[in-house]
């Protein structure tokens, strides 16, 4: 964290202030809870903080956040004082970003509030899996070994009534010797060509003949097929609120975009190496 802009740390946040008890019943942004030399410092500067502080420091208890934060604040207010209002050239610029940043985001809060709606999530939902065609999922098991003939012999041995977990477990190379070769359920696309070509030309408990991949030799038994399900709206509801909030984002910026008068002439002829200069901003 860095010490120019922030003073709140585990030390700040041990010391114990006496703060004055709000008369008010419901406390509001705008109440005062600190003046210096006659500068306001409101409830809602307090709060604004404490909603961008670390996880470790979002932990804390309120009781040792509030006179840590308050402190941080009486503190940098302090220090803008002692600048008499000569801000300098890049400190006026960051001012600009933060406010530009800050505006921008309370401007995506707002359109997304009316537009991230339950029925546009369900409808949402409704478009993206209207086609939904069920796909294969393959449950299996492999053995990896490095040679043709080793891997011939076992599959033989599977072939022949051995117990094929413990072939795994036994001569299997791959890290799901353990597990008895179990690779789990896999859907296309999930493993290498080779393999899944021979997967997919299986049945259910079928045995395979080696099968070579960039890996080695595999002997692959074939568990189990099934369709993977269609997901749930609840299942995929963080995907669909993503994916609104994204389209919804996007629109907003083709339409202020459309109806913006954007001038980048200056900014065409720049030469780009003046990002590498930051003695620019104090000239």
């Amino acid at each position: 964290m860095s010490k120019r802009l922030t003073f709140l740390s585990a030390a700040a946040l041990s010391i114990s202030m006496a703060l004055p008890v709000m008369a008010q019943d419901i406390p509001k942004a705008e109440d005062v809870v600190a003046t210096v030399n006659g500068a306001e410092i409101t409830l809602g500067h307090v709060l604004q903080i404490r909603q961008g502080l670390p996880p470790q420091y979002q932990q804390l208890p309120p009781e040792q956040l509030l006179p840590g934060i308050l402190n941080q604040v009486i503190q940098q207010t302090l220090l803008e004082q002692s600048l008499d209002g000569k801000l300098p050239k890049s400190a006026q610029y960051e001012l600009d970003n933060q406010r530009r940043a800050a505006m921008a985001n309370a401007a995506i809060d707002d359109v997304l509030k009316s537009a991230v709606t339950d029925e546009a999530l369900q409808a949402e939902y409704d478009a993206s899996y209207a086609d939904f065609e069920a796909t294969p999922e393959y449950s299996a098991a492999h053995i990896l070994v490095e040679t043709e003939d080793a891997a011939q012999k076992l599959a033989e041995e599977a072939r022949d009534g051995a117990d094929f977990a413990e072939l795994a477990k036994t001569h299997s190379t791959g890290p799901s010797a353990p597990n008895g070769g179990s690779l789990g359920w896999f859907g296309p696309g999930m493993m290498v060509p080779p393999f899944e070509d021979a997967v997919v030309a299986m049945e259910a408990g079928e045995v395979s003949d080696p099968v070579e991949t960039q890996f080695g030799w595999h002997v692959i038994k074939l568990i189990e097929t099934r369709n993977a399900p269609k997901p749930s709206f609840d299942e995929v509801r963080p995907q669909l609120e993503g994916n609104l909030q994204e389209k919804t984002i996007t629109a907003l910026l083709e339409d202020l975009t459309a109806k913006a008068s954007i001038d980048r002439t200056a900014a065409d002829a720049l030469d780009p190496g003046v990002l590498s200069d930051p003695s620019i901003l104090e000239e």
